[in-house]
């Protein structure tokens, strides 16, 4: 209805265009106007870059334009801030022209508008000169805003072909730049190609003229209001005592984009989403970290130790088998959930014996209760959409959450306050998750059946789960495992654990969605052949191609996953879920045996049989398929007037509001997480390199906690520029599918090469240089009978000349004839390289005997780090072309069960000899750092000599 006021009343009337006109004018004036006066002021200074300058780079991106110089900067800032007048009145105005009664949805995308605006003000303010890190932080949360303010306008926009046209065209082409505009990115930053930076430029540039084109499009609405000032009280006649703005719309029908959130949106309902996924993270949390615990006592006992049985704490949904107390379990379903608390309550335990035990118990409860919960929702089938939907976006959360923390999972028993762990938290959320989301269940009252026929075979469905778990766990629950397969090293040829772990995270969430919106696609036997080849092209390629199978295989593992729950819950939880993660749990130790085959009974049928393991897994996929081919086809929600129930709808999309959300914050912590590649060795003004190696015994310590941040702080205070780390490869299930590297690497600056990746079946060696890798190669030495031998033979530029760094672990005491190969297989490696070489290796063998000559020697031409050092067995420093001006062995405390040995090296001169000299006859830049004298620090010092030896 029209406004009621007398045409005397009416001070001023405005039409709403203007204000989209205002804020588009003011917006590009800002932008285009510091372009123009960048280029006439300060062409060449803008368009320089860290590596180039014109004319590689011809065209400034949009922070060099803006940033710190003046004029360019005031121009922006006077612009930028006049556009925030009618920036405010743009999204007010579309807040009231899209509000509707009892819709949260126009309120929620008012709040993200007004958010923008204000964090757009905080990196306009604040530069990264003036503060790095909150420039960041703002400018990451309004390009996270960005998505639900597109969304959530697309869904309330008015029906209008011409705006809704033009809003999908500049949303489109605005998401679209962003993959170009990555690429490019990388190709500056890791690649250094010249010319990149501009093209990448041109793409940021067109982000800037997209975003604000989209809100201009408002004038399509815009036009047909007007805003109208009313003097209610005569005061511009000298009558009154007030004046009053209003702003007076025209209501608009609803359309079809909006309508299952412009009814009965409820905060509530997000809330017991959010509370169900949360859940599901806990699920996938606890069980990620049993192997973890499990594999710490083998670790340490050198073989099997009796505890691996903790392993079959998955299989307890077989007790659902018994009536009773299956209707029992499900009648009481949240306690059966608080019970599973346990796991995350664990991190309490000091000794690690009580730790497995509590995080077993936690595994125990939460495969029992959520097989509980998907059979006692069998009989309702969009509340068992949803629970699979929660079970699925648990397992990205985890993943997200181990994306967020170098690899590590914050609420694992393994973490605590002082690694960096959140279980305090996580145990409080969880608490308050598992109140709000079992509530209620369709069977509380009553074992009520699945409506429709069920002719699907409960054990082929219970085969598909395990292949679908063990999928899940194994190659999903870490976004950088896949990646890992198919990295083969320096130069780059393939995918990033960052940013592309990104790209794996997004891509599991299509899949979801694909297995919720085309379930008859996700059970097809034609999308099974697309997962299929994902797998073998993942198995048998590497670099890219292989990279392209990774997504493959893992867009189809998610879109199965909703679809085999939910035929699975149909059934027997026991002959499904609990035959399920039986298989399952053979499927695990198969997965270890392939690399542990020298330590376990049997072991050696399974060496190096990967592909085996592949191949099962997705032959018991298969298994689930061929089941799903006789389900009913009406197992969506119930249909209302020919369309999919509101109700069931409306649920839906909160768990896909939260599938947004999980996937902005991957794309937010990539984009945190990208390395600046701007490493600085410690003592560059001496030319000196100081290389060491170290055995980190998987990452955990004495005490079966992570160790990475114990590393880090003994790695920064020794100043060492390259390491070598050796049994490093985490990435399997056992092992919490980790990266010990990620972190290192990130946060003490410093370029990695993880080496010989999962599916190569060693135990793992890495390389950390503050110096860029030129090129790097992976070696499995000979090892015909014992464990495979990883080397990585890299070659490091050390302030401009070209060194070789060997990282390389022998074979075990017990297989002579593999060491003894390996010894002439790396001597000969090491011969034949031209350029100055530092070998950092665990050779098993004495000084001066056996191997030892071969290493040393004519057959290699490496010189010992210390000939008179008698008391090693394993760990060895050799070099050759490079004055060696010290050395050092280092205790470890608690961290693992091998010493830290440390050498000095200067670069571009000649050897020397063997004298030891006085550390007061020594630079300060080539002498080892003073604090681990004596007693050292948290029990790391000098150790068998007492003290650092120096060298002429």
């Amino acid at each position: 209805m029209a406004p009621k006021y007398r045409d005397s009343d009416v001070v001023a009337t405005l039409n709403g265009k203007w204000i989209s006109y205002a804020h588009t004018v003011v917006a590009y004036a800002a932008f285009l106007g510091a372009l123009t006066v960048g280029i006439y002021l300060h062409y060449h200074k803008i368009v320089q870059n860290e590596f180039y300058g014109y004319p590689q780079e011809w065209f400034p991106s949009v922070s060099a334009t803006i940033g710190d110089r003046y004029p360019e900067r005031s121009v922006f800032m006077v612009f930028i801030a006049m556009t925030s007048g009618p920036r405010f009145a743009l999204v007010t105005l579309w807040y009231i022209l899209t509000r509707r009664r009892n819709s949260t949805l126009p309120k929620f995308i008012f709040g993200v508008g007004i958010f923008r605006t204000l964090t757009c003000g905080g990196w306009t303010y604040v530069t990264s000169t003036d503060d790095h890190d909150w420039h960041d932080i703002f400018m990451i949360s309004y390009l996270v805003a960005t998505l639900p303010w597109t969304l959530g306008v697309l869904a309330l926009s008015p029906r209008n072909p011409t705006a809704l046209k033009y809003r999908k065209i500049f949303a489109g082409t605005f998401f679209g730049t962003l993959v170009p505009l990555i690429y490019f990115f990388i190709q500056h930053k890791v690649h250094r190609v010249a010319g990149a930076y501009t093209t990448y430029a041109f793409f940021e540039w067109s982000l800037v003229l997209l975003d604000v084109a989209f809100d201009a499009v408002t004038v399509v609405e815009f036009s047909n209001i007007e805003i109208v000032v009313k003097d209610t009280r005569g005061i511009t006649r000298g009558t009154g005592s007030k004046a009053v703005v209003d702003a007076v719309l025209e209501k608009e029908k609803e359309k079809d984009v909006g309508e299952v959130f412009a009814k009965g949106f409820s905060t509530m309902e997000l809330l017991d989403a959010a509370a169900d996924v949360y859940n599901g993270f806990m699920f996938w949390s606890m069980l990620t970290a049993l192997g973890l615990c499990v594999w710490y006592f083998p670790l340490w006992h050198m073989g099997i130790s009796g505890y691996e049985v903790m392993v079959m704490c998955t299989v307890s949904p077989f007790l659902l088998a018994i009536r009773p107390l299956r209707n029992l379990i499900i009648r009481y379903i949240r306690i059966a959930h608080l019970l599973s608390l346990s796991g995350l309550l664990s991190f309490l335990a000091k000794s690690p014996e009580n730790r497995l035990f509590s995080a077993g118990f936690g595994v125990w409860m939460a495969c029992l209760s959520w097989a509980a919960t998907f059979y006692a929702e069998r009989s309702q089938p969009h509340r068992l959409e949803a629970r699979a939907s929660a079970f699925c976006l648990g397992l990205v959360a985890s993943s997200i959450a181990k994306f967020a923390f170098w690899t590590n999972n914050p609420i694992w028993p393994i973490m605590h306050a002082p690694n960096g762990g959140w279980n305090k938290v996580g145990l409080l959320l969880g608490t308050l998750a598992i109140l709000r989301s079992t509530r209620t269940t369709a069977s509380s009252l009553g074992d009520i059946p699945a409506p429709g026929p069920n002719k699907g075979s409960s054990t082929l469905l219970g085969l598909g789960l395990a292949g679908l778990f063990f999928a899940m766990h194994s190659l999903l629950s870490d976004s950088s495992t896949m990646i890992l397969w198919v990295w083969e090293g320096y130069p780059v040829r393939g995918p990033l654990v960052v940013p592309h772990g990104a790209w794996t995270l997004l891509t599991m969430g299509l899949g979801l969605v694909i297995g919720l919106f085309t379930p008859e696609l996700a059970s097809s036997w034609a999308f099974y052949g697309v997962g299929s080849i994902g797998a073998a092209v993942l198995t048998t390629s590497k670099h890219w191609t292989g990279y392209y199978g990774a997504l493959a295989l893992a867009l189809y593992i998610m879109a199965l996953a909703p679809v085999l729950l939910s035929q699975a819950a149909r059934c027997s939880p026991a002959k499904t879920f609990g035959l399920g993660f039986m298989i399952y749990n053979i499927l695990v130790l198969a997965h270890v045996w392939v690399v542990a085959y020298a330590f376990v009974p049997g072991g050696p049928l399974m060496r190096e049989h990967t592909d085996w393991v592949m191949t099962a897994m997705m032959l018991c996929i298969g298994c689930g398929v061929f089941s799903l081919a006789g389900r009913p086809k009406n197992l969506t929600p119930r249909k209302y007037k020919g369309k999919k129930h509101p109700a069931a709808r409306r649920q839906r999309s909160y768990y896909l509001y939260i599938l947004f959300a999980l996937e902005l914050l991957a794309v937010a912590v990539a984009y945190l997480r990208f390395p600046s590649y701007n490493y600085t060795p410690y003592h560059a003004q001496d030319k000196v390199v100081t290389a060491g190696i170290w055995t980190i015994h998987f990452s955990l310590d004495n005490d079966m906690w992570s160790s990475e941040y114990r590393m880090r702080d003994l790695l920064k205070e020794l100043e060492i520029d390259v390491i070598g780390l050796l049994e490093s490869d985490l990435q399997r299930i056992i092992m919490g599918n980790r990266d010990t590297t990620q972190f290192l690497a990130e946060d003490l600056g410093m370029y990695v090469d993880y080496g010989p990746g999962p599916n190569k079946h060693t135990w793992g060696s890495a390389l950390l240089s503050k110096f860029p890798i030129v090129n790097s190669t992976h070696h499995l030495l000979p090892s015909p009978v014992g464990e495979l031998a990883p080397a990585i033979h890299a070659t490091l530029d050390m302030y401009g000349e070209l060194v070789d760094v060997f990282v390389f672990h022998s074979g075990q005491e017990e297989d002579p004839e593999d060491r003894r190969l390996q010894s002439e297989y790396l001597a000969k490696l090491m011969k034949e390289t031209p350029r100055p070489a530092i070998l950092l290796s665990y050779l098993v063998t004495k000084p001066l005997k056996g191997n030892y000559n071969t290493y040393v020697g004519e057959k290699s031409g490496m010189r010992d780090i210390d000939p008179s050092d008698w008391d090693r067995w394993c760990e060895y420093i050799l070099y050759k072309g490079l004055k060696r001006t010290g050395y050092a062995r280092v205790s470890r405390s608690t961290i693992t069960d091998t010493e830290l040995q440390v050498g000095k090296f200067v670069v571009g001169q000649p050897e020397g000899g063997n004298e030891i000299i006085p550390e007061s006859q020594v630079k300060p830049g080539l002498r080892f750092p003073a604090m681990f004298k004596g007693k050292g620090v948290r029990d790391h010092r000098y150790h068998v000599f007492n003290e650092p030896r120096y060298y002429v």
